[in-house]
């Protein structure tokens, strides 16, 4: 296989030689990595793929900083996309774990979650690290 045979050159220029013994574990280290990483990649890029739009991430934005809950029909004023693209934009994040909906009466109601909350935080942290 072609991604092996150039893991087996990187090996040899790095080492100096590259015994099959040593190539062999090597991949299975690779592999332990892969199996350690993947379970959790599919989930992760839900959650990031809900958070890459504009509107959604605003949505998250605005929620966590009415520090409660907010009415869908507040968001209206607030964002420049239809009623249609914000109930979607809402589903979404409900559906990655990144708000709550409660229904009153005829109004649903929206808050963050504490994944949400620590998405955030992070993003804020990365933010002033590049300062």
């Amino acid at each position: 296989m072609a991604t092996h045979d150039r893991l087996r050159r990187y090996m040899e220029e790095d080492l100096g030689s590259c015994q099959d013994d040593e190539f062999e574990q090597r991949v299975e280290q690779l592999e332990a990595l892969d199996a350690a990483v993947g379970d959790s990649i599919e989930t992760d890029v839900e959650i990031l793929s809900a958070l890459a739009n504009e509107t959604r991430y605003k949505i998250v934005r605005l929620l966590e900083a009415a520090e409660g809950e907010l009415c869908v029909c507040e968001f209206a004023p607030l964002l420049d996309v239809s009623d249609g693209a914000i109930s979607h934009a809402l589903s979404k994040l409900t559906d990655a774990g990144l708000v709550t909906r409660r229904k009153e009466g005829k109004w649903r109601k929206y808050r963050t979650t504490r994944r949400a909350t620590a998405l955030l935080v992070a993003l804020d942290g990365a933010r002033e690290s590049d300062r």
